[in-house]
């Protein structure tokens, strides 16, 4: 218990989202005060390797290092696929917001971290663990569809239906929540960074072209969507041959990158469509009336939420800021006692 007895005093609560992609830091007294790329820059020119750079740093050497410096991701389909890493990379960003290394003693108090909801118990306790490596006093584990659902505004709290899709980099969570619990649940590990391998792989078969990471992301960003544009786009792609070898550009429009996104798109909608279909009925009939909640950065693919609507016949509207709802998810369930039940149902335990 000796470890514990070292947060006696100036402590303070955190909520995380640790992201495939982002990861967004709030405190219970300040709001959202960190939002990081999850990457991290290490140097294997070491013995043992070194994290070298975090965050947004670490993300602008992606593709651009010497061979014995590696950028990467440590999380893959949301959740902890190199526990070290991520663990650094996590004490790294507290200490961002603490100051620096021992600022004035600022220690986490409790940490609240969302989740997905089809997570494995391994990866539960990896990324508890590592909470708690990153000397957090409590740590409690929330479903990322019940804290993105708190994050838009969405009263989890009462008797009535409300459905919550969160599509993030690595998963998408769909959700139909009541009486601040889970009702119905699917977790596909489909997401923003399937899209991005469907750009590439499509550039590779249609056009003979290389791209990186940041270029799939930079064209789904602009061309993709999930319906028609009323104005259909286009854009030059810089690239590399892969018959000559030599830097080459191409021309695409929107409606190739519509065409080669679709199959990935409509896998998200069959999992909205076979949640629905195991709802009880009369929550059923209260997202009918009141709609679906899309968030996470998927939410800002243009279009989503009219394809959603158009194939499952229910209203789809994107959440005011859905890149940061479950963080500031996690900062209601720091600050408002009314969802007190659900942090004594996600506390964990690393003695279990």
């Amino acid at each position: 218990m000796g470890f514990f007895n070292f947060f006696k005093t100036n402590t303070q609560d955190l909520g995380i989202d640790l992201g495939t992609v982002n990861t967004l830091v709030c405190t219970a007294t300040k709001g959202v005060v960190l939002r990081e790329p999850s990457v991290v820059a290490i140097d294997n020119s070491q013995s043992p390797p070194q994290l070298i750079e975090v965050g947004m740093a670490a993300r602008d050497m992606i593709g651009r290092t010497p061979s014995h410096i590696q950028a990467t991701r440590p999380l893959r389909d949301g959740v902890i696929a190199e526990f070290e890493w991520a663990e650094l990379m996590l004490k790294k960003f507290i200490e961002k917001v603490a100051g620096g290394p021992g600022s004035a003693g600022l220690r986490p108090g409790r940490i609240v971290i969302g989740l997905p909801s089809g997570v494995t118990e391994v990866e539960r306790r990896a990324v508890g663990d590592t909470a708690y490596a990153a000397q957090a006093r409590v740590v409690n584990l929330v479903p990322e569809t019940i804290a993105a659902a708190l994050g838009a505004g969405m009263p989890v709290e009462k008797p009535t239906g409300s459905m919550v899709i969160d599509m993030g980099g690595g998963t998408t969570d769909i959700a139909v929540l009541s009486l601040n619990g889970i009702v119905v649940a699917k977790s596909l590990r489909i997401a923003g960074d399937e899209l991005n391998e469907n750009i590439q792989d499509y550039l590779k078969r249609r056009h003979n072209l290389s791209i990186g990471e940041r270029t799939a992301e930079a064209i789904k960003i602009k061309l993709g969507s999930g319906v028609p544009f009323e104005e259909e786009q286009e854009m030059e792609v810089r690239g590399l041959n892969l018959l000559n070898g030599l830097p080459h550009t191409v021309k695409i429009t929107s409606i190739e990158i519509r065409e080669c996104l679709n199959d990935t798109l409509m896998q998200i909608v069959q999992g909205v469509k076979s949640t629905l279909e195991v709802t009880p009925p009369e929550l059923a009939a209260d997202i009918v009336d009141r709609g679906i909640i899309l968030a996470g950065g998927g939410a800002l693919l243009s279009g989503l939420d009219k394809l959603i609507s158009r194939e499952v016949e229910v209203p789809v509207h994107i959440a005011t800021d859905p890149l940061s709802c479950v963080v500031l998810g996690t900062e209601k369930l720091l600050n408002d006692p009314t969802y007190k039940p659900i942090l004594q149902a996600t506390e964990y335990d690393p003695r279990l």
